[in-house]
């Protein structure tokens, strides 16, 4: 199993940094003895780990190198892959790069790298054989992706930062099969390539007779793109420790820049 991690945007929102924000230091982890910083896209990969992903692919622009120094070419027992993508041109551009790794037949997972969300293992409560949208309440849906349902948890419409959402609920994340990927990806090349969001996409999708299904098995989200994301991001982790003091530890080791380099 996939899972693509959409990691080329500019991250201007929380700027300026010296280094890409999902590298952004979220949390601590432990390095054997050493507690250290950990990386805010840690806990995404941590969470596809947990939903079944076996290889990783982060989609980067040209000049974010050190995401590649930072993760090296596996985590866990997960291969990572690097795909590029040339020009900021969205969400959907980005996500589609990495389909020439892709055979249909697999499952995808797909997540953003700037997100941390609870429960940890939600990836497993989505279904396999058709478009699932992993889903979380939030208080203001017009500043997210709000997806309306029917009674049996169809998807009927996505509501891309509308005032006014008709819903609380916003997708966070999603799974589906590789087929359905590159489907997916036809549409979007044949609407010339001018959907920037998944949420417009997926309504063409849907007007077109495709079908996607919404899992609300979230109970947190946080994006950590803002300040005041950052600063809720580190409550809720901090809520999440209880007295340990020592924030969420992953479960699998990250390697160390000194490392990567000393392979050149």
């Amino acid at each position: 199993m996939w899972g693509i991690i959409p990691a080329a945007g500019n991250g201007t929102r929380i700027q300026p940094l010296a280094f890409s924000k999902e590298l952004l230091p979220v949390g601590s982890r432990r390095d054997g003895d050493t507690e250290r910083p950990r990386a805010v896209s840690e806990y995404l990969i941590e969470r596809m780990l947990q939903g079944g992903a076996d290889k990783i692919c982060f989609v980067i622009s040209r000049w974010k190198f050190d995401i590649l120094q930072y993760y090296g070419g596996e985590i866990a027992d997960a291969a990572i892959a690097y795909a590029v993508q040339p020009e900021p041109k969205g969400l959907c551009d980005a996500i589609f790069r990495a389909v020439p790794f892709i055979d249909p037949a697999e499952p995808v997972l797909v997540g953003l790298p700037d997100t941390i969300w609870l429960p940890e293992d939600a990836f497993s409560r989505l279904p396999s054989d058709r478009l699932a949208l992993l889903t979380f309440p939030v208080a203001r849906p017009e500043l997210f992706d709000a997806v309306v349902t029917d009674g049996d948890g169809r998807v009927r419409e996505i509501q891309v930062k509308r005032e006014g959402a008709a819903s609380h609920w916003v997708w966070g994340a999603f799974r589906m099969p590789g087929a359905v990927l590159r489907e997916l990806r036809r549409l979007w090349q044949a609407r010339r390539e001018q959907d920037e969001y998944i949420g417009t996409l997926v309504n063409a999708y849907l007007a077109g007779g495709g079908e996607a299904v919404a899992v609300p098995a979230g109970t947190a989200y946080v994006d950590v793109g803002t300040l005041g994301g950052y600063r809720e991001a580190m409550r809720l982790l901090a809520e999440g420790s209880g007295d340990r003091g020592d924030g969420r530890v992953a479960p699998f080791p990250v390697m160390q820049p000194h490392a990567v380099a000393g392979r050149r």
